[in-house]
């Protein structure tokens, strides 16, 4: 296990959303990151919870929506990880991971991309 803070495991997330080429950011479209320290389940790295854009249609009615979430849970990545510089990668592999739920990409896609 790493012990990284959850301010620097912030700045990781953070970095990791800073390289998301800009055109796919600038479709991104009611979606908040968070960081939690775990989610229910102890065993996931992040979670996105949702509507992806590729099943919105007529999304909220023409009214009001909450945002998608995405969570990136830090106590499990730190303990999955032997180094800092493996935190790195596997915050990076897993915010692209939960991004792309929110493009509508399913988990056996993401497995044949080497993203899983």
């Amino acid at each position: 296990m790493v012990a990284v803070s959850r301010g620097r495991f912030e700045e990781l997330v953070g970095q990791a959303l800073d390289e998301i080429p800009d055109d796919l950011v600038e479709v991104m479209e009611n979606v908040a990151v968070l960081v939690e320290d775990e989610g229910a389940d102890p065993g996931i790295w992040g979670l996105y919870d949702g509507v992806p854009l590729t099943d919105r249609g007529d999304y909220g009615g023409g009214g009001m929506v909450l945002p998608d979430r995405i969570y990136i849970f830090r106590l499990p990545i730190c303990q999955g990880c032997d180094t800092e510089a493996e935190v790195v990668e596997q915050v990076g592999i897993t915010v692209i991971h939960e991004v792309a739920h929110h493009f509508g990409i399913e988990d056996d896609r993401l497995d044949e991309l080497g993203w899983g």
